[in-house]
């Protein structure tokens, strides 16, 4: 797949989530298979890039190419010099952000709302593919209800601006997160546009990944709540795609290497103080499921320093290994 100058290696893309999709773990992700991976959204307001959750949001030492920074906002002009700034800053592919469903997003007209003003959302494009000399992309949803399904219309106007590629979430901003994602749009989208279309929205296997790149035409499939605490389903996806095989799980040593690897590298990104609260999150999504692990998340969940957190989850995973090989 091909974005401007840049060429997606295989067909699985890291999809944007804020408070996730820091630049630890879009390398870790990378790393780990994904062909492209996408930041937590920045606002248009000017006001906050000074922040230091912004200035999190838009460091992108060390990290592979293409760097893509999602930009979230409603007003053409600011999200036109969102855009500079971000590429003045190290961004190589700006995505604009038409597909958050959540409410403090939608309730200032931004992220899937815009999906209620096609105008609109045509001045957006055409504001920002103007404002800068790197490719420009847009995530949306289906529509905004079951009854004002107008994905294809998006994707139309998105083309003739020049957007580059299109990511689609399988519902509509009515929707949320709820019941299952629909791929007939997605399909229907593929087939009126010569962009690039990427599939989101309930992709947690790579069977599912295969069956919904077969049912949508879709040039690739966009991962995103399935990659918590499971990074390495990338790789999966792209072997499975490229031999039919299921390549076999990690090793609960893989597991531990990778998960404390990744909490090394949070604390360095974000200090002892932030690193220890943003990597509880992480802790818990790679220890769901696993024995006694709710008994652990409950006690790692009350530590104040990274070497204790680092400590109690390389003992919990130490005692899984010893009891599957005793168990062997």
């Amino acid at each position: 797949m091909q974005i401007g100058p840049y060429s997606i290696t295989n067909k699985t893309i890291l999809a944007p989530m804020a408070g996730i999709t820091d630049r630890p773990f879009r390398q870790l992700c990378k790393q780990l298979g994904a062909g492209m991976a996408v930041s937590e959204m920045v606002t248009a307001n000017s006001l906050l890039w000074g922040s230091k959750k912004t200035l999190n949001r838009t460091n992108h030492e060390g990290e592979k190419e293409p760097r893509v920074v999602q930009i979230a906002g409603s007003d053409p002009a600011l999200l036109a010099e969102a855009a500079r700034y971000n590429v003045d800053h190290g961004a190589q592919i700006i995505d604009i952000n038409m597909g958050c469903p959540a409410k403090k997003v939608c309730n200032v007209m931004a992220g899937s709302a815009l999906l209620r003003d096609e105008t609109r959302v045509g001045r957006i494009f055409d504001s920002v593919v103007t404002a800068v000399n790197a490719p420009v992309t847009v995530k949306i949803r289906t529509g905004w209800d079951m009854d004002n399904r107008n994905g294809i219309r998006i994707a139309r106007i998105a083309e003739a601006a020049g957007i580059k590629a299109l990511a689609v979430h399988g519902r509509t901003r009515a929707c949320g997160y709820r019941g299952q994602a629909e791929y007939d749009t997605i399909a229907a989208i593929k087939e009126h546009v010569t962009i690039p279309v990427i599939a989101n929205g309930d992709i947690t296997t790579p069977e599912k990944a295969r069956f919904v790149l077969e049912r949508t035409g879709a040039d690739a499939v966009m991962i995103g709540r399935a990659a918590q605490g499971n990074p390495w389903i990338f790789r999966e996806i792209n072997h499975f795609l490229a031999t039919g095989e299921q390549l076999p799980s990690p090793t609960l040593h893989e597991i531990r290497n990778i998960l404390l690897n990744h909490l090394q590298e949070i604390y360095h990104f974000y200090g002892e103080y932030t690193g220890v609260r943003m990597a509880r999150k992480h802790i818990c999504w790679y220890t769901k499921s696993r024995p006694h692990g709710a008994a652990f998340r409950q006690a790692v969940n009350q530590l104040e320093t990274s070497t204790q957190q680092l400590a109690a989850t390389r003992n919990f995973f130490d005692r899984l290994i010893i009891n599957e090989e005793l168990a062997a």
